[in-house]
């Protein structure tokens, strides 16, 4: 998922880095003093750091992604009804971590060329859910108890294997709404009319559609879960500014200790870790009880049985490994309101990102092709059967600002790792383990950061103004009232045409259509100035302020030389996606290595600019 863009005031020190020989070693003498030092990239977006630091790094941006993506599986494996098949579990994560990478080389690569994941996101995820509660694919009664689930029925298979197809092949042709988008350019068009009050209430009911299901997990075992959110709380909010020592080798200094922030880095991973440590040592002293029928028992880590040793050591998820995706017409409505929304957040994410690396504002066909990769990643995510999409990660482009490490070949080789644990298929097993009030703890902080993240947009439109407070207002209560309401009622809806109510019963129990919809009606149609709606100060922190110069063909040209050799001709200036030709020095030139270093230095004029996730 993709969060807002905002300064939250973190320009500490995580890593940093003084050469090759001096990974994660704080300076000398008053870290707080060195404001210059401090907020000075290390590694531009074209610079390659050796492969060690690339590798180490790499690992760091993917245990920060770890919790969006391992999150998105766990909620959907209820909508698909595999609550009670950890090991089809364990292959869904795998498949995602698997196409996660594919999807994150070919961005890096071939689509906006900034250093930014891709991962699962939870745009798509509400409009998935409101498809998987329609009458017909709710799940049978006899799957919701552990007892009579067969894992092997080709009952059961069927059942859950039916709903994964047909949300397979909704996301796909949904994707094809933002391949066209990106390619053909018209993502400019779209943000013309999409201002905070549009996105202030899709972003935040996208996080508060789901506390039922953070409370459900949670609800397991209470205690588990507080313990799993107070870990979380204390180590991303009070100790983030506690460096850790950390023993070390390098050539210069041999053996010694240096600091890190390993709890502003990596505070979900460590929180669930320590609780999941925790749940374990209550069950095999038996503090849990062992009984199905007591409150607790699913805190238990014992009760998926041999999950670990069912799954195979190496598994390559492929297209169409759950069967022939089928198409609804309401799914596909459903999937569209996701991906605008997931289209525009990630426009967002690009400038972010090109501050935090050192990169120039990204040119129009560089937002354009990012755009259209992202859609393609759906496609791709869709074939292989996710369940889900790809999106930007907010939370990696505010690491970029933690490590001060800007370079793509760090990304590159986070792509390459997700890869790798796609493949191994213990990987997934071991993390099906988790206790489900671990994930609810999770998901109480998770959920809350969303919708938080949501609101903050509002900081660019006037909320003196009683209407946009009305719009607001208005537009978050009806996103709440009506999903909800029509989920008591599902019948409520008979226009007498079933594919118009099964298209309605989806977009209306998606509480982010509504609430964005009536926002982005009521802000485009009740007066009000530019500046008062927030439009003026939103392009302002989004604008491209720079033309195609040397280093943006250097930073945002297509790899392999591809610009000079295909897209050399004045033709191309009419091609959305495609490079302009220019006449600038190549990258050796000294004008392009200088311009390139001022920009290193400037990077720390936005590097508060980070991501409100980030903090956990």
């Amino acid at each position: 998922m993709a969060l807002d863009k905002k300064s939250n005031g973190l320009d500490n020190f995580a890593f940093a880095v003084d050469g090759a020989e001096h990974f994660s070693e704080l300076p000398e003498g008053n870290v707080l003093s060195g404001e210059n030092d401090r907020d000075k990239l290390v590694y531009c977006v074209t610079d390659v750091p050796p492969w060690y630091l690339c590798i180490i790094l790499g690992v760091q941006h993917c245990l920060t992604a770890f919790g969006g993506i391992i999150a998105i599986p766990l909620i959907l494996s209820q909508g698909l009804c595999l609550q009670h098949d950890s090991l089809t579990q364990s292959h869904l994560i795998s498949t995602i971590f698997f196409v996660s990478g594919i999807c994150t080389l070919l961005q890096v690569m071939f689509g906006v060329r900034l250093p930014i994941l891709q991962g699962g996101t939870f745009t798509l995820l509400a409009p998935s859910m409101a498809l998987l509660s329609m009458p017909e694919w709710a799940c049978p009664a006899w799957t919701q108890n552990a007892t009579l689930v067969n894992t092997s029925s080709p009952v059961f298979i069927d059942v859950w294997q039916s709903r994964m197809q047909v949300l397979q092949g909704s996301i796909m042709v949904g994707s094809l709404f933002q391949v066209l988008v990106g390619f053909s350019g018209l993502i400019g068009l779209f943000m013309r009319f999409i201002g905070p009050l549009t996105i202030a209430p899709t972003i935040s009911l996208i996080g508060l559609s789901l506390y039922d299901s953070a409370g459900m997990n949670a609800g397991n075992h209470w205690g588990i879960a507080a313990m799993t959110t107070c870990l979380i709380i204390l180590f991303s909010q009070y100790l983030r500014h506690i460096a850790v020592p950390f023993p070390t080798y390098n050539k210069t200094k041999k053996f010694h200790t240096t600091k890190m922030y390993i709890f502003q880095i990596l505070p979900v991973l460590l929180g669930i870790t320590l609780s999941w440590f925790i749940c374990f040592v209550l069950t095999i002293s038996n503090v849990l009880p062992s009984d199905p029928s007591q409150y607790g028992h699913l805190a238990r880590t014992d009760i998926k049985g041999d999950v670990i040793g069912r799954a195979p050591w190496f598994t390559f998820p492929y297209p169409g490994q759950w069967g022939l995706p089928t198409v609804s017409l309401a799914g596909v409505f459903g999937i569209l309101a996701g991906v605008i929304s997931s289209m525009i957040e990630s426009v967002g994410d690009y400038h972010a990102c090109a501050r935090l690396s050192g990169a120039p504002p990204p040119p129009k066909h560089a937002i354009n092709r990012g755009i259209g990769m992202e859609g393609l990643g759906c496609l791709l995510a869709g074939a292989w059967g996710t369940g889900n999409g790809t999106t930007s990660y907010s939370e990696n482009v505010g690491a970029l600002g933690i490590t001060k490490v800007g370079s793509r070949s760090v990304i590159v080789a986070s792509g390459f790792l997700m890869v790798v644990m796609g493949i191994f298929g213990k990987v997934g097993a071991i993390f099906t383990t988790i206790p489900t009030p671990v994930v609810g703890g999770m998901f109480l902080v998770m959920f809350g950061v969303i919708s938080a993240a949501g609101v903050s947009n509002l900081q660019y439109a006037d909320m003196n103004s009683s209407r946009n407070i009305f719009i607001f207002g208005f537009s978050m209560f009806t996103g709440l009232v009506i999903p909800n309401w029509i989920l008591k009622n599902p019948g409520a809806i008979a226009t007498g045409v079933v594919v118009i109510d099964q298209v309605l019963q989806v977009l209306l129990t998606t509480s982010m259509f509504v609430g964005g919809f009536f926002g982005f009606i009521f802000d485009n149609t009740i007066p009000g100035t530019k500046r008062e709606r927030g439009i003026i100060s939103w392009n302002k922190a989004h604008e491209e302020d720079s033309n195609i110069t040397i280093e943006s063909d250097e930073v945002y040209g297509l790899p392999f030389d591809l610009s000079a050799r295909f897209f050399s001709s004045s033709c191309v200036r009419y091609v959305p996606f495609c490079p302009s030709p220019s006449s600038s020095p190549s990258e050796g030139t000294p004008e392009s290595s200088d311009s390139l270093d001022v920009l290193k230095d400037s990077a720390k004029k936005d590097s508060t600019h980070i991501i409100a996730s980030v903090d956990f």
